[in-house]
């Protein structure tokens, strides 16, 4: 890149906003005050704006202000809130861009501003609602619950149980605290998550060669795209902070940035392209650690790997796909023993760890590889359907926010790529995830999963849309570089950061406000009442030596998710069953045909959020929630054991004769079942894992000329390995295709 004058290289100079101004001597204090505002001003607003959002969902429902929950419509939340927090949250987001507009890092204030955005695009449920969000997060606190009563899992109970790192991790800690009540922590949980989330993200984002407005403007993108809600009290949510961490460990102490080569003639398209990806400018930073400290974070990036591979079933491969993408782009040190080394975690922790769950259900673990179009279509079309003509077009926000910011990515990576700048890392984190689709639906969600982990690349891509330029050689790094183009119009620099200051404001508003639809669209149903809690714990009350809860459904099918608060408690002694109801709420013929045929101490639970979900998604009378308990009350042959305005609980009036309330299901199961080499698999995972891993502390030393030492343990770690993974490769089609116990 050449560089010269301001003129020539298009640096545009500091303006009088990014230099400190000294008042003369003498001047008037409100005149120099007011000279001053661009220092005091934003974080006014800023703090303006978050009170004023806090009193605007807190106060009583009034003229412009507060929330009243019952009116709540097919829109979601938004419907329902008042003109003072939409007030509250443009004030927010144009403090914070009056601040990236003053051409000065100011990290802390930066940091202050997003921090407070999140707060008012992720903790909205928690101002609103007395009780946590999202029925799921219970069936999680139930689990830490279990582990806490019991010291062990079952992945009898719940395949979630095989992968018991998040919840052992959380029963320990509150056991040590001596917590027992969950609620308020998983009320709190989706705010925290996506605070903590900014932490690794904005260590990304020092990783890559951008100006100030282009980080700091992915940080603000990641906060208010990221809608699909899997921040709440879960195992995803928990590794997905380690995703973020993991990666921008390897950035930062792993990172490889090779010196840009003038391209060289070659023949052949593929060749031409190579050589000319090569003449790209990095768009990403190298730092020179010492060796001690890189030991050290290995150390801890393989500590955040396991960490995952115990937790979740998806985060360890979006893991070991970004450490595999950044060796393969050369934008790691990390030599390939490490891909290696990982994945034999994952395929280790699979085999012997989770054997309850896929011995006898093979098809489960690899029914999907390949199906990359049946996957799609179950995390696509499956989701855009629905009944309610305003809840279409939450569905439909969702699938817009996702395609204005993939756009935004490919209009960034256009952009910098005119100016010779090759963003390998970003763009890598964006693709890696799609790979996901190849794998499994995971029950209709791998769609969400991919959009969350492309979020980071996708979002610095999106930047680089509004602010491609490079930052200067300055000191203080507040300078940008325009590389000379040639047949290029050249405007003046300051006129074009302000427009793209302006048309970046203006996305983020409206992203925002599409955030407000897609995020809270479902809160009709997805919000928890203390009405439903309460009811729930009237059957926890009451389910010795075990229980059977009956939740509405239009359809049987094995992948509807109860729309009630399950699970909080003696998940090992209540069992959840679906009960067909039909669009009449007069006809109840398979209710009670359901609690005839099921043994003593089975309820049936009827609720507002069961009500909702069955209107919005199915088509459902919008009154068939109190006809349908009318006819509950009327029928002779049932009894209404438990209510309140928003939720019932029905039992049978007279249980038949042979109706006996059944033990609670046996925890043990046949447990790990073993296959003749399982011994020799164990040993050669060991050697294998200590080889890598000693290869890779000798590669640290010198990363270009491995010591003799380090091929003597690659002489030993390449039999092992293979050893290893057809031992468990034996494991699977000896116990995976037995029959299931």
């Amino acid at each position: 890149m050449t560089t010269g004058t301001a003129e020539a290289t298009g640096v545009d100079t500091p303006g009088p906003a990014s230099r400190p101004v000294t008042p003369p001597t003498g001047e008037p204090r409100p005149a120099a005050l007011m000279r001053a505002a661009a220092t005091w001003l934003p974080p006014l607003l800023t703090v303006e704006g978050l009170v004023m959002y806090v009193l605007a969902l807190r106060v009583s429902p009034g003229p412009l202000r507060g929330v009243d929950v019952t009116q709540i419509d097919g829109l979601g939340l938004i419907s329902a809130l008042p003109g003072a927090a939409f007030a509250a949250i443009l004030l927010m987001i144009m403090a914070f861009f009056v601040t990236i507009a003053q051409n000065t890092d100011r990290k802390f204030l930066l940091l202050f501003q997003i921090s407070a955005i999140t707060f008012a695009l992720h903790g909205a449920s928690a101002l609103i609602n007395s009780e946590p969000r999202f029925h799921t997060a219970y069936v999680h606190a139930g689990f830490v619950e279990f582990i806490a009563r019991t010291g062990e899992s079952s992945p009898i109970l719940d395949a979630r149980f095989a992968w018991p790192g998040f919840f052992a991790l959380v029963a320990f800690i509150t056991r040590a605290a001596g917590i027992t009540d969950l609620t308020t922590i998983m009320q709190w949980t989706p705010l925290l998550s996506n605070l903590l989330y900014l932490l690794p993200f904005v260590l990304i984002l020092r990783q890559v060669v951008a100006t100030t407005r282009a980080r700091w403007f992915a940080a603000l993108l990641f906060v208010i795209v990221q809608w699909i809600g899997q921040d709440y009290f879960s195992a995803q949510g928990f590794t997905y902070a380690i995703y973020l961490a993991f990666v921008a460990i390897l950035l930062r102490w792993f990172g490889r940035v090779e010196p840009r080569r003038a391209p060289m003639p070659a023949k052949g398209r593929l060749r031409r392209l190579l050589a000319r990806l090569d003449g790209l400018t990095p768009g990403e930073l190298s730092h020179s650690t010492g060796v001690y400290d890189r030991s050290i974070m290995l150390i801890l990036l393989i500590g955040l790997f396991v960490t995952a591979t115990a937790s979740h079933q998806i985060t360890p491969f979006m893991m070991l796909g970004a450490l595999t993408g950044l060796i393969l782009l050369r934008r790691c040190s990390l030599s390939w023993a490490m891909p290696f080394f990982l994945g034999l975690i994952v395929l280790a922790w699979i085999s012997y760890q989770t054997t309850t769950f896929w011995s006898g259900h093979i098809e489960q673990l690899f029914g999907g590889l390949g199906r990359i179009l049946d996957n799609l279509q179950s995390n696509t079309g499956d989701r855009i359907e629905g009944s309610d003509p305003k809840h279409a077009l939450v569905l439909m926000a969702r699938l817009g926010i996702c395609a204005v910011i993939l756009l935004l990515a490919a209009t960034g990576l256009l952009r910098r790529l005119r100016r010779g700048v090759g963003d390998r890392a970003a763009l890598l984190m964006l693709c890696i995830p799609v790979l996901a689709l190849g794998l499994q639906s995971y029950g209709g969600e791998i769609g969400l999963r991919i959009y969350m982990f492309a979020l980071p690349g996708a979002c610095i891509l999106a930047a680089y849309a509004f602010f491609p330029n490079l930052p200067s050689s300055g000191a203080d790094g507040s300078d940008e570089t325009v590389p000379i183009r040639k047949r290029n119009i050249r405007f003046d620099p300051r006129l074009t950061r302000r427009i793209s200051l302006l048309l970046a404001a203006g996305c983020a508003l409206v992203l925002s406000m599409a955030f407000l639809v897609a995020r809270y669209g479902n809160e009709q149903f997805e919000r928890v009442s203390t009405g439903e809690v309460a009811a729930m714990h009237y059957i926890y009350e009451h389910d010795e030596p075990s229980g059977r809860v009956l939740y509405l459904v239009p359809l049987i099918g094995e992948e509807v998710t109860p729309t009630i608060p399950w699970g909080e408690r003696d998940f090992d002694k209540i069992r959840y069953e679906q009960v067909l109801v039909d669009k009449n709420p007069v006809v109840i013929s398979s209710v009670i045909d359901k609690l005839t045929l099921s043994p003593g101490n089975t309820y049936l639970v009827v609720s507002r959020g069961q009500a909702a979900y069955l209107q919005l998604n199915h088509g459902f009378p919008a009154d068939w929630d109190k006809r349908f308990r009318v006819a509950l009350d009327s029928s002779k042959a049932l009894k209404r054991v438990y209510s309140n305005q928003d939720a019932a609980v029905y039992t049978l009036r007279a249980q038949p004769p042979a109706a006996q309330i059944p033990e609670p299901v046996n925890l043990r199961g046949p447990g790990d079942r073993s296959s003749p080499a399982t011994p020799i698999g164990l040993a050669a995972l060991v050697l294998a894992w200590a080889a890598l891993f000693a290869y890779q502390l000798v590669r640290l030393r010198d990363a270009d000329r491995p010591a003799k030492a380090g091929r003597t343990l690659m002489w030993v770690a390449a039999p092992a390995f293979v050893v290893a993974v057809a031992v468990i490769a034996e494991r699977f089609i000896v116990i995976g295709l037995s029959q299931a116990p």
